[in-house]
């Protein structure tokens, strides 16, 4: 079953926009701001670039060939954007094969950057996604814990605390990841909540980021699933900027960590150990203890029903979001 289920827009040639958002409701209302204020009801929690520059054509290029393949038109060719700053990135993409006549073999790109920045990590992995139960993710972050590059080596993960496909999927990769990880203490994975009062709603995490090192970043449509990986069409981009991979995480931890972006610490293990591990922690048993939250970061429960956790590769196949 394939999918259109990357988020791309292109506006004369010149911007383009590329993330995870849906231009919907179904599901759940988008709309949602930093501060992830209580509404009575699920909030949401996205990421999206927008671009200028060489790049703008391959997001263009990629319109134009599903345009092609749908309609059998030929739009007019990809007016050619200047420079428009100092940051190189690269416009990667998941097409399955046999689909599209111009990529009759597929691109699967993303999964590649994913593993190549994976598998070059020294110091740390910090990934925001719906999902988690590719079975190559998995694999690729099992065994930096098997084999971590340096003590301070760092995974955290920022995912729903339920999604709304695949929970015990997700639940079933992060207890082999625990069980790989022993008690180093070397992998966290937290959730968000919105919290008014002794009331708490869940605000979901549907963004796809990845930052590796501070020093490799990704963003875009991609779930770390078989769906997003080798099924649908989908679009992320890929930097390799140290600044805007640093300016990145700190404006997303200092959302997260309700902090100003000054207070969080430059060096991400410290960030990691001296506020993350805390904070979720102590929340997580005052939802346990039936307490209200003070904070919105909550550590996820490392929990599955291990007679589900086969189901990833299958149902990866077969779902979406």
């Amino acid at each position: 079953m394939h999918c259109h289920h990357e988020k791309t827009i292109v506006i004369d040639d010149r911007v383009a926009f590329v993330g995870g958002i849906d231009l919907t409701s179904e599901t759940g209302d988008r709309y949602d701001t930093n501060e992830h204020p209580a509404r009575a009801s699920m909030g949401w929690h996205d990421v999206c670039a927008r671009i200028e520059g060489p790049a703008v054509s391959d997001v263009a290029e990629h319109f134009r060939m599903r345009w092609r393949e749908v309609t059998g038109e030929w739009l007019a060719p990809v007016s050619p954007s200047e420079p428009a700053g100092a940051t190189e990135l690269q416009v990667v993409r998941t097409i399955p094969e046999h689909i599209y006549t111009a990529a009759p073999r597929g691109d699967f790109r993303i999964l590649e950057s994913y593993l190549r920045a994976y598998q070059a990590a020294q110091h740390f992995i910090y990934l925001e996604n719906q999902f988690l139960w590719s079975p190559e993710i998995a694999a690729a972050l099992r065994a930096k814990l098997a084999k971590p590059p340096n003590p301070d080596f760092r995974i955290l993960l920022l995912l729903p605390s339920r999604p709304n496909t695949g929970v015990d999927d997700t639940r079933g990769v992060l207890a082999e990841l625990i069980e790989e990880d022993g008690e180093a203490g070397q992998i966290l994975a937290c959730t968000l909540y919105a919290r008014s009062g002794p009331h708490a709603d869940p605000v979901y995490v549907h963004a796809k980021v990845g930052i590796v090192d501070d020093a490799w970043l990704t963003l875009g449509s991609a779930n770390l699933n078989e769906h997003s990986l080798f099924n649908d069409t989908e679009m992320n981009l890929v930097v390799h900027d140290p600044d805007l991979a640093v300016r990145t995480r700190r404006r997303l931890w200092a959302e997260h960590l309700e902090l100003p972006i000054e207070e969080i610490p430059r060096e991400p293990t410290t960030a990691i150990d001296e506020l993350w591990k805390p904070i979720s922690k102590e929340q997580l048993q005052r939802r346990i203890d039936g307490r209200p939250l003070s904070h919105r970061l909550v550590r996820l429960p490392h929990v599955s029903r291990r007679s589900s956790r086969v189901l990833g590769p299958l149902t990866g196949l077969l779902v979406d979001g």
